[in-house]
């Protein structure tokens, strides 16, 4: 059990550049989400012995959490719940991307805004979404309505946290191609997965945490090895590659 003065990140240091589509990739507990919560300012880092901040984004030391999230698009697990919960149509769930709320209560949407909502979800196929409230789609449909959302304002990099937890089997293979798509087309990745079939061909870079620390930063497929991965979810695994995708199993 943790105590109040635990660390849940030790000495993590990373320089992610833009571009460069990076996998972060551990087991339950290892701080993945500790990290997240840390880029995205729901968490705030201690300061260094010479006062300064641990955490620099796009060169950046101090932002506002609503400039901050105009820079970089997120998608998570939570944002789902959020949005299932509530009757929102899509295309008002897009457009909240740009006011970091769950919906347009007495918001000012400009034809700008509004059209770049459009072009988002034109972009990811699902114009035909536009007026279905979130709590009639499936999870494939919200998640790539959220994809929308992270992309209204052109963020200059996109977080995936865990993207693919509750999709079935041909929506996470259509999510992952739609992520294909955008790696692509030059939206920066940052993917946090603990399951190594969600990392695409795309991504070049891989992250390893165990404990809290870092166990292994480089090159993927120096990373997605038997030995690596067995060592930091603590149990034998046998990594195969098919088709520029990982996959894993338990000896």
């Amino acid at each position: 059990m943790r105590g109040a003065d635990a660390r849940v990140l030790d000495a993590v240091t990373l320089s992610i550049a833009e571009g460069e589509h990076t996998a972060l990739v551990g087991p339950n507990g290892s701080g993945k989400s500790s990290l997240i919560k840390l880029i995205t300012r729901v968490y705030w880092p201690l300061l260094h012995e010479d006062r300064r901040p641990a955490v620099r984004l796009f060169g950046q030391e101090r932002w506002n959490v609503f400039d901050l999230r105009a820079q970089m698009g997120i998608v998570t697990p939570e944002l789902d719940r959020d949005f299932i919960a509530g009757a929102v149509p899509a295309l008002d769930a897009v457009l909240s991307g740009f006011f970091a709320s769950q919906g347009l209560w007495h918001r000012n949407v400009t034809p700008a805004m509004r059209a770049a909502a459009e072009g988002a979800m034109k972009r990811l196929h699902i114009s035909h979404l536009a007026s279905r409230a979130m709590d009639t789609m499936s999870s494939g449909e919200v998640r790539r309505v959220l994809i929308a959302r992270a992309l209204v304002h052109r963020p200059r990099a996109l977080l995936l946290d865990e993207p693919t937890s509750g999709l079935d089997l041909v929506a996470r293979r259509e999510f992952l191609e739609t992520v294909r798509r955008l790696a692509r087309e030059g939206t920066t990745l940052l993917l946090v997965t603990h399951h190594i079939e969600e990392i695409i061909p795309e991504i070049g870079r891989l992250v390893l945490l165990r404990a809290g620390k870092v166990a292994y930063d480089g090159p993927k497929e120096d990373g997605l090895t038997d030995a690596r991965l067995s060592a930091v979810f603590g149990a034998p695994f046998e990594v195969r590659r098919r088709d520029g995708y990982y996959a894993a199993e338990l000896c």
